[in-house]
């Protein structure tokens, strides 16, 4: 599936055409060193551009392309996911960092000191 006449709006305001390419790119630095089959990554990333184009709109912000990215990671590979949001979410300390793991962990509480 490709996603045609899509625009994503930078957070500077700058507008880009849509690329596949730059989703897979940062899924599989997410991914470096995990485990997983082509065939569930080639799911995911389609599912993901499915809920994109759900939105039915011309342009879609890289925000919103991150916070979809970060739902279907969640639910693939915990260790991606974290690695994805800190980099996306851009931790600015350790509580920020445990919030995100908790998403993942729900089961266990991180306590802080």
């Amino acid at each position: 599936m490709e996603i045609l006449d899509l625009m994503v709006v930078k957070n500077d305001g700058a507008r880009q055409p849509y690329l596949r390419e730059k989703l897979i790119s940062g899924l599989r630095k997410a991914l470096e060193k995990r485990p997983y089959t082509l065939a569930r990554f080639k799911r995911m990333v389609g599912a993901i551009e499915r809920d994109v184009q759900k939105k039915k709109n011309v342009e879609i912000t890289s925000n919103d392309i991150g916070e979809i990215v970060m739902q279907h990671l969640r639910k693939f590979d915990g260790v991606a996911y974290v690695r994805f949001a800190s980099v996306y979410r851009s931790f600015e300390d350790i509580k920020e960092f445990q919030e995100a793991l908790q998403k993942v962990m729900p089961k266990h509480r991180i306590k802080s000191k």
